[in-house]
């Protein structure tokens, strides 16, 4: 049985964190509490902070871990008592985050962990591939690696190092997909070994030129992992003279005609309404998306066919949180991993 409290990371009312004591909660319909093993930090995680400065919250959204307890109206089987999981909560907003002892997670968008997983790059399970498999397989519709493609298209994945770009060039090239990315040039091997055909700079002034004689002028699909800071305006001049389909993770500004894009959050899995970063009605729709990606990504990993974001574990657990923080904006092509058993004093 779980304890009545925990050590968690909760924000304060000046945007900065600390490890306090907070209650253990208890599962609800449909939920899972999670023994927290490890927690991999989003730029989303720090963007909340910085944006909302939600007193109380307790930080982060990524987690690994073991079943610990299961709620009411869990179908049988769906979950077990000891099973290892990995997923993702809305962190740093509401009083249940993965930077604690325990998390409370839905039982349905949850990823099996398999023994071949470690906990830290399980950690990473959770908002990345989640939002990579939204982007290709709810926004467009393109090839899963269930159901992939007989005949290659051409795709361009902007942002081909960030966590969710690692995820989607993966998915896409297991999907049977031609795939195109950006990315800055120290990152171009690791791209590359994810499965990008061809890797191209985005500091580079004519890459969306050089993008588009690449596929040849007939690319009618993209996701941009970034969608802000200029990138908009490369794969928008990217795509081909008649246009073309862009998912995006953030909203998009008007580009030219015959381009369409069409922006996702990985929140609306969740099963949840909410109101940032922006007011969601939770639908069953989008719930079952959760579920069946879940699946997805629970099988691609047990075919030893996914590779995890390289990592860098912070030393000191919960008590290094502040400091990924401050540094998560500095840090690319990584993923900053935290042990819960590192923290000292736990």
């Amino acid at each position: 049985m779980a304890p009545s409290t925990q050590k968690a990371v909760v924000v304060q009312a000046d945007g900065s964190v600390v490890i306090t004591s907070v209650p253990v909660p208890k599962p609800g319909p449909g939920q899972i509490l999670v023994k927290v093993a490890a927690v991999a930090q989003n730029p989303v995680d720090f963007k909340t902070i910085a944006w909302v400065k939600k007193e109380g919250a307790i930080v982060g959204c990524d987690y690994a871990g073991t079943v610990e307890e299961i709620g009411p109206d869990v179908p049988a089987g769906l979950r077990t008592v000891g099973e290892r999981v990995a997923g993702f909560v809305f962190g740093s907003y509401y009083k249940n985050g993965s930077c604690a002892q325990y998390v409370l997670a839905e039982a349905a968008p949850t990823v099996h962990l398999p023994d071949s997983w470690s906990f830290e790059d399980g950690s990473q399970l959770g908002v990345g591939p989640f939002t990579a498999a939204q982007l290709l397989w709810e926004a467009q519709q393109l090839p899963t690696p269930i159901q992939p493609a007989t005949t290659p298209f051409p795709l361009l994945i902007s942002g081909g190092a960030s966590s969710v770009g690692q995820y989607a060039i993966q998915f896409a090239k297991l999907s049977g997909l031609q795939v195109f990315a950006t990315a800055s040039p120290k990152h171009f091997d690791l791209v590359k070994s994810l499965g990008a055909d061809e890797v191209f700079d985005y500091h580079d002034p004519e890459v969306a030129k050089k993008i588009k004689a690449a596929t040849g002028g007939k690319l009618k699909h993209a996701v941009d992992a970034i969608s802000e800071t200029g990138t908009p305006a490369i794969v928008a001049a990217a795509l081909s003279d008649e246009g073309g389909v862009i998912s995006a993770t953030l909203p998009y500004p008007e580009t030219r005609a015959g381009v369409t894009a069409i922006p996702i959050c990985a929140y609306n899995m969740l099963g949840k309404s909410y109101d940032f970063p922006f007011q969601w009605e939770a639908t069953e729709e989008a719930k079952a998306l959760g579920k069946r990606f879940a699946e997805h990504i629970s099988k691609v990993i047990s075919l030893n066919r996914l590779k995890p974001n390289p990592k860098v574990v912070y030393p000191s657990g919960l008590a290094s949180v502040q400091q990924g923080l401050l540094d998560g904006p500095k840090i690319s092509g990584q993923k900053i991993i935290f042990r819960i058993a590192d923290t000292p004093d736990l």
